[in-house]
């Protein structure tokens, strides 16, 4: 479904060098994790003997029973679709690999064996085991009996088995050369070989892996597991895949050290899903993986095209298909994807954001050897953010507020609410505003072209829209400044502006910031200014009454209805014209925006998502509606982004014409909306 795929890891009670008992641990929990839709199921490194057998490794009877556990294992599991990523000791051409063991429908699939040996402080490797890499590359040195197939693969033989692929890059059956956008491809890692400077999955990656097991055996020490959430976080945004890591628990041996059972499922850089430390029952955690998305951020990455991956491909294993979800339950699908999700680090990205946007200005304010800034002011949102904006830039360039020159132009729709607001605001920002009404030219305007100023169409609003534009640009023509665009991401989405009036301006400092986002960084900087303190050289801090006031202000903007007050207020003088009513909310849209400017997603999952994200906040008949819109938007205004200002980008996502967002402004959309 929509390229999903439950991937679950497990961190089982363990008796250390007891494999029956193991053993039934393990098909017990693989069991738990197939009937809760797992596809693919992830157990620690040498989790059938456990980890800490030490010598006992070179026990004839352990490494013979170890065997016939991965036979049990296959089959109690024959009738499952499900693959079974296990660990345990294998004897291959004569020497003792650290192996993980692939299991499905009964059958071993393929083994890997670890590459990178630890060998220091409390880990002995090198003792009991060999490295694999010769195994994997198929150059294992004067070993006659060493089996290679034709495609140049290791085949080692299991009893009861026949002979089986050492791999470590696995492919599923009927999509290496399909053209599905969820095919799946793993690649496998065991411990150490991530911690090292080129880990394996690297290579596996760029050959094409989107799912990366880590079969791990990690101590917990302290501030480890931390940098081991890093680490497998890390790789995943590297790689540009999923990351499936299943660490050994609290039942290995405690000699000499503990271990913490940490489980975690990664995707591009955030982590899906993460166990509890420390627990003394069989762990298991699953969520559902995006893979068709890993696949289609991939499509633009240079990186991933450049890499020469016969060898490892031709070298692979494959498995007999993999169930795909039916219906997401393990994963969180954010309803504003743009907006930081941790509070914890919402000063941080909300400080770094500004930073961009501010030093974005100060350049360009720099390089034109401007006099002064002159923005429109409406007393909604996002003119405000780029009048907050502006006025840092000048505290950051050491120059006055007074250079700052705000425009107010009420007209037909102008509200008392926007504009006292919108007054305040300047005020309290110490900047010079200037007020100039534009009814009367518009009238004029309206009586130059023969246009009926009771008919309230797209003119009647056009007008107004492009005397505002030509009276800023004719000031700042006056004052030697610039003009600042205040119209954000969301508009630009969706062409929500009027060609050659706010559309324009000599430098938009909100071109990359959705709506959504817009209003988290308002509501960060009210926040700050009513907690915003004064005091220097040590005297004591006294609360700064005017933040307090100007957060005042910014909360009624952030309660005013979005509209751009082209049309008549209503008989109470309240706003009529609400753009959310016209166009379906924007949180909706911003995510749209998100899934398909980001990952290609298809109207279909986008409907999808939407419905799982939203689900209680908006109906079905909601987020129908305003998808219909934003892809017929989407496509109809491109015309207006082939021609934007140059604006700052802040994020990943970003639709200016010259480097991140080319597409032809007469495409169809009638693939999508059908």
């Amino acid at each position: 479904m929509f390229g999903f795929y439950r991937f679950a890891c497990v961190s089982p009670v363990l008796k250390v060098a007891d494999t029956a008992f193991n053993t039934d641990e393990i098909i017990r929990s693989a069991k738990i994790a197939v009937s809760n839709g797992a596809a693919l199921v992830v157990f620690p490194e040498l989790c059938i003997t456990g980890y800490t057998c030490s010598d006992l490794f070179h026990q004839e009877l352990l490494l013979q029973n170890s065997s016939r556990s991965l036979l049990k294992i296959a089959s109690a599991l024959e009738n499952s679709d499900a693959v079974i990523a296990v660990g345990l000791p294998l004897r291959i051409f004569g020497r003792l690999y650290n192996c993980a063991a692939f299991v499905q429908r009964g059958k071993v699939i393929a083994v890997t064996p670890k590459i990178h040996l630890p060998n220091q402080r409390e880990f002995y490797e090198k003792r009991h085991f060999s490295s694999g890499r010769d195994l994997l590359r198929g150059t294992l040195a004067g070993n006659a009996a060493c089996n290679i197939n034709a495609a140049g693969a290791v085949m080692c033989a299991i009893e009861g088995m026949g002979e089986v692929p050492v791999t470590n890059f696995i492919t599923v059956k009927g999509c290496a050369s399909c053209n599905s956008g969820s095919e799946v491809r793993v690649g496998v890692e065991l411990c150490e070989d991530l911690w090292t400077p080129a880990p394996p999955s690297g290579e596996l990656a760029l050959a094409g892996a989107n799912v990366i097991v880590n079969l791990s055996a990690s101590d917990a020490l302290v501030g480890k597991r931390d940098y081991r959430r890093n680490l497998v976080m890390n790789q995943s945004a590297r790689c540009m895949a999923a990351y499936v890591y299943a660490s050994a628990g609290v039942h290995e041996s405690t000699t000499d050290m503990v271990f913490s059972g940490h489980l975690m499922i990664a995707e591009n850089g955030s982590m899906l899903a993460e166990s509890r430390p420390f627990s003394r029952e069989t762990e298991i955690v699953y969520a559902d993986v995006d893979v068709e998305r890993l696949n289609m951020q991939r499509l633009s990455e240079g990186s991933f095209q450049d890499f020469d991956s016969r060898a490892i491909i031709a070298r692979a294993a494959t498995l007999d298909g993999l169930r795909a979800c039916d219906a997401l339950q393990y994963r969180f699908v954010s309803p504003t994807p743009f907006v930081p999700g941790n509070i914890e680090t919402r000063d941080t990205s909300c400080t770094e954001i500004f930073n961009i946007q501010c030093a974005g200005l100060a350049k360009r304010f720099e390089a034109t050897r401007s006099k002064r800034t002159v923005i429109g002011l409406s007393g909604g949102l996002d003119s405000t953010l780029a009048l907050l904006v502006v006025a840092e830039t000048f505290k950051l360039l050491n120059r006055p507020a007074s250079g700052i020159l705000a425009l107010t132009m009420p007209g037909f729709g102008t509200t008392n609410r926007t504009k006292n607001n919108a007054v305040e605001l300047a005020k309290l920002l110490g900047v010079e505003l200037r007020t100039v009404d534009i009814q009367k030219a518009c009238l004029q305007h309206f009586a130059d072209i023969g246009h009926d100023p009771q008919k309230l169409d797209v003119t009647y609003e056009n007008v107004q829209a492009r005397e505002r534009t030509q009276i800023l640009m004719d000031i700042a023509n006056s004052e030697g400044g610039i003009v600042i665009g205040t119209g954000d991401l969301s508009e630009i989405a969706l062409g929500w502006s009027t060609y050659n009036a706010d559309h324009m301006s000599m430098y938009a400092v909100n071109c990359d910031i959705p709506k959504t986002l817009v209003r988290h960084i308002v509501s960060w900087y009210a926040d700050r200014s009513a907690h915003s303190e004064v005091g220097e050289n040590g005297a004591e801090s006294i609360p700064n009454k005017n933040g307090a006031a100007l957060a005042t202000v910014l909360r009624d903007i952030l309660d005013t209805p979005v509209s751009p007050e082209l049309l008549p207020a209503d008989s109470s003088g309240q706003i009529a014209q609400k753009t959310e009513s016209i166009l379906g909310a924007y949180e909706i849209h911003d995510f749209f925006l998100y899934h398909f400017a980001k990952y290609g997603a298809t109207p279909e999952k986008l409907r999808y998502l939407a419905k799982y994200a939203f689900k209680g906040q908006h109906s079905d008949e909601e987020i129908d509606k305003a998808l219909a819109v934003f892809i017929k938007r989407f496509f109809t205004q491109q015309f207006k982004r082939s021609c934007i200002p140059d604006g700052p980008k802040v994020g990943t996502i970003s639709l200016s014409p010259r480097a991140d967002w080319r597409m032809p402004s007469d495409s169809s959309f009638n693939d999508w909306m059908n």
